[in-house]
């Protein structure tokens, strides 16, 4: 599996799972866990998203393990955070610890992307795949 494509397959889960938790809280006019709600959307669909469309726009970082890996710890790292920050929210501060555990995956995966996408643009030539010489 590509990295683009995990990243995309799941950020489309991550979406469906933020739409009906926030049709849950309207639902249910407890807006306690929004926070929660929020880092879901802008982490696993958003962020994960946009990650998807660089490795998608590298066909050679998009196939290597380095970036699965980063994605998976992206994934992994976004549940933890989502659930720890949800329990805190909803009256459960021992929670926070499980929150600090999901925050630091995030980091290291933020920080492998860094390591990954820094490590390309000081060994590849700059070529944008967009650009279409003139006729």
């Amino acid at each position: 599996m590509r990295a683009s494509s995990l990243s995309f397959q799941a950020a489309v889960l991550f979406v469906i799972a933020g739409m009906a938790w926030g049709i849950g809280m309207a639902i249910t006019q407890n807006h306690a866990p929004m926070p929660a709600h929020a880092h879901l959307n802008l982490l696993g669909w958003v962020s994960l998203f946009l990650i998807g469309i660089y490795y998608r726009l590298h066909p050679a970082l998009d196939s290597s393990r380095a970036a699965l890996l980063q994605v998976w710890a992206w994934i992994a790292g976004t549940v933890v955070l989502v659930a720890g920050v949800g329990l805190i929210y909803t009256g459960h501060p021992e929670a926070d610890p499980i929150a600090a555990v999901g925050s630091f995956t995030i980091l290291f995966s933020m920080l492998m992307f860094a390591l990954i996408l820094y490590r390309r643009e000081r060994t590849e030539p700059v070529k944008s795949p967009l650009a279409v010489p003139a006729e």
